[in-house]
């Protein structure tokens, strides 16, 4: 089973009621590779983006990194 990397940077926009663009801005990358980030759609981050994210919104890389198994095709029952 392949698995992925959900990133809740959406979720704790919200919790600390801060902007995508207020985020990109404090962690110093751009809001377009900050909207990637956010819809997981990057391949990779580095460990010091990582870290400025959890510092701008103080939190920790589980607050923002989640892991889901992705379900066999076929296999899944609503």
């Amino acid at each position: 089973m392949n698995g992925e990397i959900i990133f809740n940077i959406d979720v704790m926009l919200a919790k600390r009621k801060m902007s995508l663009t207020e985020l990109a801005e404090k962690v110093g990358i751009t809001t377009a590779n900050m909207s990637i980030l956010k819809t997981g759609k990057a391949k990779a981050i580095k460990i010091t983006t990582l870290t400025k994210l959890c510092e701008a919104l103080e939190c920790q890389p589980g607050d923002i990194l989640e892991y889901r198994e992705q379900k066999a095709e076929g296999k899944e029952h609503d």
